[in-house]
């Protein structure tokens, strides 16, 4: 197999195991968020910060552990930190769509803020993809 091949049979790998990892990580914040904000009466930012936390300690523990199993260690700490740092990045994009929507177009129901909520986690997704695998799960060494 070349050395090309190789290469693009591991980004497909990574990416299909990031794809997985993001699925169920999207459960875990859209589930977190209706949750706590139409059955805990929490509001639409504070829920979406929550639900973000819960979702991202797992994709965290899955990507270290699965996605990226095989790539240099940088510490857990480190790696830790830098994850939730760009997590929280990626999170402006999710917080800015559930704003857009509700303040912007004054779209309040669950389905409006449901969508807005997943055109951000798209956005924020394709920064993640790219920004762990170049700071935060090193190339194999």
């Amino acid at each position: 197999m070349s050395g090309s091949h190789e290469r693009r049979a591991a980004l497909a790998g990574e990416v299909a195991k990031f794809g997985a990892v993001g699925v169920v990580a999207t459960l875990v914040d859209t589930g977190g968020f209706n949750l706590l904000h139409y059955a805990l009466g929490w509001g639409p930012p504070a829920a979406k910060v929550a639900g973000t936390v819960a979702a991202t300690t797992f994709a965290y523990l899955a990507n270290r552990h699965w996605t990226w199993h095989d790539r240099a260690r940088g510490g857990m700490g480190r790696e830790y930190v830098l994850f939730f740092l760009l997590n929280g990045l990626a999170l402006l994009a999710g917080l800015a769509c559930i704003a857009f929507a509700e303040h912007v177009l004054g779209l309040r129901d669950p389905v409006s803020l449901n969508l807005a909520n997943l055109a951000g986690y798209v956005l924020g997704t394709l920064f993640r993809f790219w920004s762990y695998r170049k700071w935060v799960f090193l190339a194999p060494a």
